[in-house]
């Protein structure tokens, strides 16, 4: 982390030095859908705001409020996108309701690894093809890649899930495409911010509940509540975050500026990336002692989920013009990603 703090702040240096770098001084007012504190999730943001500011010698200053301090968790894009606000942090597929395509850039059931996800964004046209997919449905930001980690576990329940049928009736807080899913088995779906959720399951207005990997679920006491947690996290293989910023604000910055916060952000994703992996086994191997079961879903389980998975997705292209364009654009480069990742990686159980 130092030696990136290093490279990037020698960059602004370099850059003001030569009288390139500044035109003016920015004072952005960012706030995030996460708490700081949640590792991979949340404290990325306060790392590229300090960054920001060290790398820029306090031309750029980004100001974080944590959630509900200035915007609700789930008002950031309408908000950036208006001008109330410079800039904001957020899992973006909280706006699936709004932009249908977005989920694809945030997490897909059954989807990619994290570094699969990365590999497509920075070179196979998901940066590009996000800002379209905002552009086209009228929203005026940019939006930046800015922090990512791996699978979440699938969910907090107070007995396990051993057949399809287990989700019928179940009212469930479950995010994105994979919320979708359930709601076709039969799953009361229904979304509210991490920091609400530990009240609902102790008043049982949820029965319960998923939100992200163990070293954050454990920080936010759902094992205190309900003691079933379940495995693979099939429907967020990865979790992406962005930083949004106001397209005005944006075209506005010097291309030094520009390149900060790109070199920031990128940074800030594969330092989210290694705090959730460092922290997640130790957390995980801890449950136990606890009282929490991770339980595994059943492999069949699973087949079928997929299946319903796809069907989802294949409803969801059929409807909107820009999803269809980018799960298109994913599938073609997992076709040839999977003659690479099943030949080169070795077996998790070897």
């Amino acid at each position: 982390m130092k030696l990136l703090k290093t490279l990037t702040g020698v960059a602004g240096a370099i850059a003001l030095a030569t009288g390139s770098a500044f035109a003016d001084d920015l004072r952005w007012k960012m706030p995030v859908a996460f708490a700081t504190n949640l590792p991979g999730l949340g404290s990325p943001a306060a790392w590229v705001a300090d960054n920001l500011t060290t790398a820029s010698d306090g031309s750029i200053q980004v100001r974080v409020y944590e959630p509900g301090k200035l915007v609700p968790p789930f008002d950031i894009l309408q908000a950036v996108s208006d001008g109330k606000i410079e800039a904001g942090y957020t899992w973006i597929g909280y706006d699936q309701g709004k932009v249908p395509a977005i989920p694809l850039f945030a997490a897909v059931p059954f989807g990619m690894k994290p570094w699969a996800y990365t590999a497509w964004y920075y070179y196979g046209g998901g940066h590009e093809m996000l800002q379209e997919v905002y552009a086209n449905k009228g929203f005026d930001v940019h939006a930046q890649l800015c922090g990512i980690i791996g699978p979440e576990t699938a969910g907090w329940y107070a007995k396990p899930i051993k057949t399809l049928e287990d989700y019928e009736g179940l009212k469930i807080r479950f995010a994105g495409l994979g919320g979708k899913v359930l709601e076709k088995l039969g799953a009361s779906v229904t979304m509210m911010p991490g920091g609400e959720l530990y009240q609902a399951l102790e008043k049982g207005t949820i029965d319960a509940t998923e939100f992200s990997m163990p070293a954050i679920d454990q920080i936010l006491g759902f094992n205190q509540v309900v003691k079933y947690n379940l495995f693979p996290g099939w429907h967020q293989q990865f979790t992406a975050q962005y930083m949004l910023i106001n397209q005005d604000q944006w075209d506005k910055t010097t291309e030094a500026q520009k390149a900060l916060v790109k070199a920031s952000c990128t940074a800030a994703t594969t330092l989210a990336l290694a705090e959730g992996e460092y922290k997640n086994g130790k957390v995980l191997a801890e449950f136990q002692d606890k009282g929490v079961q991770a339980d595994q879903i059943p492999r069949d389980v699973l087949k079928k989920l997929k299946a319903v998975t796809e069907e989802v997705l294949k409803q969801e292209a059929a409807k909107d013009a820009d999803f269809k364009r980018v799960y298109e654009s994913q599938n073609e480069f997992m076709e040839t990603y999977k003659v690479w990742d099943t030949r080169a990686y070795v077996p998790s159980d070897l």
